[in-house]
């Protein structure tokens, strides 16, 4: 079998090449330009003919890197790729799973479209499932949801003095208590009283049984930081000690982070599904395993 191409978007470079070093893969070479209308030009410089090929692209701002995307995997086909896979550790579009209100684009299903269309396979990691069992509701591909718990499980593990795991919410229990089983720890979750149709008080349990441990909020994406800005106040008002705040997903809206910081956690922890400061676990060696079945390598990892 001839060796597969990764070819990455701008902002993607680190994660795509370290992915082709542990698919045994080769970097593509390519070149993107802005015209002064902000229009984009793609241009792929290593030949991607009768070669399995994967598009690395990170979605944290998909408004801007959706075109170039598209473009870069039409261009493959064209350019005579077998077949042509995205590895999007972040995916955008999740959130708009249903009309709130009459009228809304179902933004989940038309963005779901879109890529189908375009790309051949698909890997994430941990998509917002909110409302879908899995990606194979809204994706007419192959779409692997790559689950990170134990990574993240096992850096909790390494990490913190007798953690105690905190998730956002009750529909968040099941993966916080993967969370917790890899960390040998106990688990708990934030609960929602909903007091009115826009009044919602959240609260965390009583922790008096685990006052010597250390409270570990964890979240799928960390973006306004809302959530677990509200449950370090309930950890202040518990006199709990000082917790970690570790998330999958580093979107951080527009002064998020440094909000979370000025709460004063012991500390800020993230996955490098997208790149940002506070990326301290590595996902990439689950992201890069979970690519090989799709590019039909053995399971034997590369070097690293």
């Amino acid at each position: 079998m001839t060796t597969p191409i990764i070819y990455s978007l701008p902002g993607n470079d680190i994660t795509g090449e370290r992915l082709a070093c542990l698919l045994d893969a080769e970097i593509g070479r390519l070149s993107t330009h802005t015209f002064p209308d902000c229009e984009t030009l793609v241009r792929v410089d290593t030949d991607p003919r009768d070669r399995e090929v994967a598009i690395v692209a990170t979605l944290r701002h998909p408004n801007d890197v959706v075109m170039p995307l598209l473009f870069l995997a039409d261009t493959l086909h064209g350019l005579g790729a077998r077949r042509v896979g995205l590895i999007a550790p972040y995916l955008a579009y999740m959130r708009q799973d249903m009309r709130f209100h009459p009228g809304e684009a179902l933004t989940a299903r038309t963005f779901a479209s879109i890529l189908s269309d375009a790309v051949d396979w698909l890997v994430t990691v941990e998509p917002h499932l909110h409302r879908f069992t899995s990606l194979a509701d809204v994706y007419d591909i192959p779409a692997t949801a790559v689950q990170v718990s134990s990574d993240i499980g096992a850096w909790i593990s390494r990490q913190v003095d007798r953690p105690l795991i905190i998730g956002p919410d009750e529909e968040s229990r099941q993966w916080a208590e993967s969370v917790a089983a890899r960390a040998g720890a106990p688990c708990t979750v934030v609960t929602k009283t909903r007091r009115g149709d826009t009044d919602v008080v959240e609260s965390i349990p009583d922790l008096g049984a685990h006052a010597d441990r250390t409270p570990v909020l964890v979240d799928d994406i960390i973006s306004t930081a809302r959530t677990m800005l509200a449950a370090i106040g309930h950890l202040h008002e518990q006199h709990a000690r000082p917790p970690f705040c570790v998330g999958v997903h580093a979107v951080f809206a527009t002064g998020a982070h440094a909000a979370l910081e000025n709460a004063r956690p012991a500390c800020i922890a993230t996955t490098n599904t997208i790149p940002h400061s506070s990326n301290q676990i590595d996902v990439v060696p689950s992201i890069a395993a979970a690519a090989r079945s799709h590019f039909g390598l053995s399971d034997s990892p590369g070097p690293r």
